[in-house]
């Protein structure tokens, strides 16, 4: 077991390094200049190259990408006779580190937390930037999960017993749409649809977050209704995928011998529905969560930014059109650990349950 862990780790790091080294040569390569969108386009040759210079970008892009993983890695060289804290050029002096070995007079082997360098326009740093907006993506991830989950069951148990009726032919439909619709498209109908033409009715905003300041600015205020509308366009093609599993599941399920068995012996068909049947039906449903809430988490991208909830995917959207490129490449990078994380825990839960899965 610890090592078919081992192994899933490292392949992990593998993945976080490959998705690193691709977003980063990818903006690196592309036409734009980080410099002349912090300065304007009216500021002088020597502002724009005095901001070159201090960002690093006057250095090839071989030296750019080392310095940038040296900031990144757990595991650095560290200059401390240097204003700067690491070999990376940056603003900020550090200290919190643990010396591992000298590797020259000038140069020694530390262990520190992952720096993701600073937003090109707000200044801040990138981790803090996360962590104030990650926890607004986990919250509609979770909502929008748990609301595809109950009533993708739902469906999908009314379409077993139901099938070939009208019921059944509706949630196929429905199903149908709803995993061919790309996200962004249903966010602009659905916001459309609810918010402006039936806004009086339903009460519902475009846009907003989950907690709102009032307009005097005296206080925060939970408001529920604005997570609606981003949830139930986040859920559709959960929903879609968890209401069809759950029916052909539960279909497979009910044609078993041991379901006519507990049928003749005179059980209801309610008790065999939901002590027996059901309970066998659900594993496949459950091996879809898991993998579904890590795309959800990788998926509020556009479905944030068009209801403006302030999450990853709306601050990722932001930093994308002022070409702020290490609050672009650490979003991209928290997405991609959250991603690597929960498949990681899948699969350990699966070896734990099925050892047939370390071979």
């Amino acid at each position: 077991m610890l090592r078919y862990l081992i192994k899933k780790v490292l392949y992990s790091i593998l993945i976080i390094w490959g998705v690193v080294t691709m977003i980063f040569l990818l903006f690196n390569l592309v036409p734009g200049d980080p410099a002349r969108m912090m300065m304007g386009q009216r500021s002088d040759s020597a502002s724009l190259a005095a901001v070159r210079h201090d960002l690093g970008l006057d250095r090839s892009i071989f030296t750019q990408y080392i310095k940038y993983v040296n900031d990144l890695s757990p595991i650095s060289i560290h200059n401390p006779r240097s204003k700067n804290s690491y070999i990376y050029i940056s603003k900020t002096s550090y200290s919190n580190y643990t010396k591992i070995a000298r590797l020259s007079k000038s140069r020694v082997l530390v262990v520190k937390a992952p720096y993701l360098r600073r937003s090109y326009q707000s200044q801040k740093t990138v981790t803090s930037i996360i962590s104030e907006t990650l926890p607004n993506t986990f919250i509609l991830a979770l909502t929008s999960m748990i609301f595809a989950t109950i009533l993708g069951i739902a469906l999908g148990v009314l379409s077993a017993i139901k099938k070939d009726k009208l019921i059944d032919r509706f949630s196929l439909v429905f199903s149908a749409i709803g995993m061919s619709l790309p996200s962004f498209f249903a966010a602009i109908l659905i916001g459309w649809l609810f918010a402006f033409v039936l806004g009086k009715y339903t009460g519902l905003n475009l846009t907003g977050n989950l907690w709102v300041v009032d307009d005097l600015g005296e206080g925060v205020h939970l408001q529920l209704k604005n997570i609606i509308l981003p949830t139930i366009t986040l859920g559709l093609r959960p929903l879609s995928i968890v209401t069809q599993l759950t029916r052909s599941s539960l279909l497979e399920t009910l044609s078993q011998d041991y379901i006519r068995t507990a049928k003749a012996k005179g059980l209801s068909f309610g008790k065999v529905l939901w002590r027996h049947a059901l309970r066998n039906s659900l594993n496949p449903v459950v091996t879809a969560i898991s993998g579904w809430f890590a795309s959800l988490m990788a998926g509020v991208i556009f479905v944030e930014y068009i209801f403006g909830w302030k999450g990853l995917g709306y601050v990722m959207v932001n930093a994308l059109t002022s070409y702020d490129v290490p609050l672009v490449i650490g979003c991209v990078i928290a997405i991609s650990l959250i991603f690597v994380i929960v498949n990681l825990l899948v699969d350990m839960a699966y070896a734990i349950l099925d050892p047939r899965v370390r071979l």
